[in-house]
């Protein structure tokens, strides 16, 4: 399927897109270290099953979207998913994230609920949760050392050095058993050798931990709120960055109180999209229609 090229707008930011199909919109937000490419399957799939699938370049991923102000916090990028879903239709749409997509995911729900006919939440967890796990658990904290490396001045330069090996080895060891096309990492690469592309994306981590700027606090206090959008959370069996049980246990009814449901996904990794996408897919189209008659009240 060839798919239609879109740009979306926020004031002067432009974010590229990917769309197929006609129908209800699922809108499907990418991850670390990726691009929209990452949907590829489920944009073939969705379409193929009435939806209108559009998966969007994610802000600073390109350097028409790398704002001035060099803003990345969760709740400016949430304020982006509010105006595009505006953008692309009258009513509620499906909202998927896979990785930091699923953080502004879940950060879209909490600021702006009406909006979403549903949430899916790939491979990364509640936020919170997820938090809390991290500071209890060992492994967890040796799985994301990365994270604290990125806080460092400059590390930008080292994630694209030698044909960007640091973004490569990161694919490999949290999918471990993933055969990854040549044509998906030469599309991954290609993205983060763009203008601003490599330090953009390390601001998503750094200012992760920013509790003293105004945009920092209402990021922070977006991840509190209940999410009151009907939640489905996929994880891949054999993920070496954020493991199932991390996962299952960061999901957790009191923060998802209209719906949740969970699954692990055998035979994937993190990107359980790509590895999977058959499964993935199966139950997105089974839990969209679900989601929707429990939003109804029916």
């Amino acid at each position: 399927m060839r798919f239609e090229a879109i740009t979306l707008s926020r004031g002067a930011l432009r974010f590229s897109a990917l769309a197929a199909g006609e129908g209800p919109v699922v809108l499907l937000l990418h991850g670390f270290p990726d691009s929209p490419l990452t949907f590829t399957h489920q944009l073939t799939a969705l379409a193929a099953a009435g939806y209108r699938a559009v998966a969007v370049t994610m802000r600073g991923y390109e350097p028409g979207s790398q704002p001035s102000d060099g803003d990345y916090h969760a709740v400016r990028m949430a304020e982006d998913v509010a105006t595009w879903t505006s953008e692309l239709a009258d009513g509620p749409v499906h909202l998927v994230g896979h990785d930091w997509g699923a953080n502004v995911a879940c950060a879209a729900a909490a600021l702006t609920p009406g909006k979403f006919s549903s949430l899916t939440m790939l491979a990364v967890p509640h936020p919170v949760r997820f938090g809390e796990a991290y500071a209890a658990c060992s492994h967890q904290q040796q799985r994301s050392a990365y994270v604290l490396a990125f806080q460092s001045p400059g590390f930008e330069q080292e994630i694209v050095a030698d044909d960007c090996a640091f973004l490569e080895n990161l694919w490999r060891t949290w999918s471990p058993s993933w055969e990854i096309s040549p044509s998906a990492l030469t599309e991954m690469k290609n993205a983060f050798r763009q203008p601003g592309v490599a330090g953009a994306t390390l601001e998503y981590y750094r200012q992760a931990f920013d509790l003293a700027s105004a945009a920092g606090q209402d990021s922070a206090a977006l991840f509190t709120r209940p999410i009151i959008v009907p939640t489905l959370g996929l994880c891949g069996r054999d993920d070496a960055c954020v493991p199932p049980d991390i996962f299952l246990g960061a999901m957790q009814t009191q923060d998802f109180p209209v719906h949740l449901e969970t699954a692990c996904i055998e035979g994937a990794g993190h990107f359980l999209q790509s590895e999977q996408p058959e499964t993935v897919n199966r139950m997105l189209l089974d839990w969209f229609p679900r989601a929707e008659r429990r939003v109804r009240g029916h």
